[in-house]
């Protein structure tokens, strides 16, 4: 096995090839929607590959035969047919301006002009793409190629200023309604990004787009398969655990087979140590000031069922938590359920990166990012690997009372209970233990089940008038909750947490502990 080079943040193909990186080859699928369609969209996280996949797509369009020499498509493709390939992205650089928005985008048509040796005289935006897209059909003979990378980034970086993210949306409709107008002059087109914005919003009447972004037989578009790191990557899969390689950055999944994020997958072969490596390129900001404004209930994170089309309702005025997490990457679908008149999306974290990165960052909102939360979090997996309850019980105790009270006062989400089991549950999920919320049995729903050390730990929440009542270690036992777990033959111990409604405080922590076996 000949390990070759890691293409580590090469996003150009002829770079990646000539430079003999690995490369998945992708170029079976990219066959396929030639041969089936002609306009499409594809939305996809940051940082899984869509620009190399834009790429590959023009110097396949371009004809440049050598680079695809022993990949599928070399044998499968008329390489004396060569298409003019219009290329627009707005991967490089933020823009805070409608003005700024223009010039980039009269910048990119003038680059694009030069390099088909095409001019014109309008010097308005819609004019001369239109110009640009004529032009170079006439002048080759053969129908355009237009491709857009990143399609969306220009309203995304502005979605904290709304009245700026508009004026994007306004200008980027401007430039893509070209793309219905000159369907005549047009023989593919491919644009990506990260967010789906509905259609009205952004694409003004650009219909014949075909989303292929829930598309089963599409899914490993962008990422790595499981097959992909047997196969390509095996060289540098050897000496890794490879259950924990899919326990960390397997998991992503549009319906089709699943994927390993690409960017974590690069980096772990090349510093050979299991970290949040995406995670750690862009911190969420936005979308956790969103989920907590929004009073989001953490543990239901992670299981949520929505329609098709609350995914697809996106828009600067119009974001629904479920499809800002889905679009951006930190859910994913467990599955698609068909009900006989639409679809439903069952949605869970990808993988253990992106759990225990989010969870992590709700958790400093939740706490008001308490200078302690990192020691309260090291010490509460530290007495929970002993079952020291009593230690564990004043960690808990810890990590609330370092809350400011002026942050109670001034924040409404302390005002709901459920904040209480957010921050319960954020805990133990950020440290990367195998956490369960609302975990059902035929006795009810537990709020939440927890599994380490080959031991079993079921806790149940109470806000409490008075303190302590014991309603929380009462309810486990009288459900019967923890029989459902017998079978595995482990230690359970039953945990009632109570929370007081007028001292935002623990003033509970109760334990009893069934030994392997026992029986009530």
């Amino acid at each position: 096995m000949t390990r070759l080079k890691l293409p580590i943040g090469i996003q150009t193909f002829s770079k990646l090839r000539e430079d003999g990186c690995y490369y998945v080859d992708k170029t079976p699928l990219m066959l396929k929607l030639v041969e089936e369609g002609t306009h499409y969209f594809l939305s996809r996280p940051r940082r899984f590959g869509k620009s190399l996949l834009i790429d590959t797509l023009a110097e396949l369009f371009a004809g440049n035969e050598p680079l695809f020499r022993g990949l599928y498509a070399h044998e499968r493709w008329d390489w004396t047919r060569r298409a003019p390939v219009i290329r627009l992205s707005f991967a490089e650089g933020v823009l805070h301006s409608a003005e700024a928005l223009d010039q980039r985008i009269h910048g990119m048509l003038r680059e694009q002009m030069q390099r088909l040796g095409i001019t014109t005289e309008d010097d308005s935006i819609v004019g001369r793409f239109i110009e640009l897209i004529r032009q170079a059909h006439a002048l080759n003979g053969e129908r355009v190629v237009v491709l857009v990378d990143e399609y969306d980034k220009p309203i995304l970086d502005n979605l904290t200023r709304p009245e700026i993210a508009r004026e994007m949306r306004d200008g980027l409709r401007n430039l893509y309604s070209v793309i219905k107008g000159q369907d005549a002059h047009i023989r593919f087109a491919f644009l990506t990004g990260v967010s789906k914005f509905s259609k009205v919003s952004i694409f003004s009447g650009l219909n014949n787009l075909n989303d292929i972004t829930v598309d089963a037989e599409y899914s490993a578009l962008c990422g790595y398969t499981e097959h992909d790191l047997e196969t390509v990557f095996a060289p540098e899969v050897e000496g890794l655990d490879r259950d924990e390689i899919r326990r960390w950055y397997n998991g992503y999944n549009w319906t089709g087979e699943s994927v390993y994020n690409p960017f974590d997958v690069l980096l772990l072969f090349q510093k050979r140590q299991f970290r949040p490596w995406w995670f750690e390129t862009g911190t969420p900001s936005f979308l956790v000031e969103v989920l907590t404004r929004r009073h989001q209930y953490v543990p239901r994170l992670g299981q949520q069922i929505v329609l098709e089309s609350l995914l697809s309702r996106f828009d600067v005025d119009d974001m629904p938590s479920e499809a800002l997490l889905f679009q951006s990457g930190y859910l994913t679908i467990d599955r698609a359920e068909w009900t006989g008149e639409r679809y439903l999306y069952h949605l869970r974290y990808p993988n253990l990166e992106v759990r225990m990165g989010l969870t992590e960052q709700l958790l400093y909102a939740l706490t008001a990012r308490s200078e302690e939360t990192g020691e309260h979090l090291y010490r509460l997996r530290q007495y929970l690997a002993a079952n020291d309850f009593s230690s564990l019980t004043g960690a808990i105790e810890a990590l609330f009372a370092g809350i400011p009270s002026d942050w109670y006062r001034n924040n409404p989400i302390a005002q709901y209970e459920g904040y209480y089991a957010s921050v319960f549950y954020a805990a133990f999920a950020a440290l990367g233990l195998d956490v369960h919320p609302e975990d059902a049995s035929n006795q009810g729903r537990l709020d939440m089940a927890l599994r380490f050390n080959a031991q079993v730990y079921l806790f149940e929440f109470k806000v409490v008038d008075r303190e302590p009542e014991g309603r929380a270690l009462e309810q486990i036992k009288a459900r019967g909750y923890a029989n459902k777990y017998r079978a595995e033959g482990l230690p359970i111990h039953l945990i009632g947490v109570e929370f007081s409604r007028e001292r935002r405080a623990v003033v509970g922590f109760e334990v009893e502990t069934l030994t392997a076996g026992a029986i009530d």
